[in-house]
């Protein structure tokens, strides 16, 4: 299993939005996710500097590269753009992380 991990910004005031927003995640934007091969994405929120990080996993043989040009996902950051920081094409600024521990079982 493949672990992504990065950090997003979030524009101070909209943290109920954004949650609201993916509350309401579109089942189109969500069945694109899952059949890139995405078994778990969470995100969390640190409300004192609007720093959002993102963790995912990913099945063997499966990347995320294709999903930055699938229109449903153009859709999504357009609708994200006025609560996030964003590049010039709408895409969120992300920051990956390294892994730099893990405690497995």
């Amino acid at each position: 299993m493949q672990i992504q991990a990065f950090t997003m910004k979030l524009k101070p005031g909209f943290e109920e939005e954004y949650k609201k927003r993916h509350d309401e995640i579109w089942p189109e934007l969500q069945s694109l996710l899952n059949e890139s091969g995405i078994k778990h994405y969470s995100i969390f929120l640190d409300k004192e500097t609007g720093t959002l990080f993102a963790f995912q996993t990913l099945e063997e043989n499966h990347t995320t590269e294709a999903i930055p040009q699938n229109p449903i996902v153009k859709k999504w950051w357009a609708f994200m753009a006025d609560i996030m920081e964003t590049n010039a094409d709408n895409s969120p600024i992300e920051t990956s992380l390294q892994e730099v521990f893990q405690l497995q079982k």
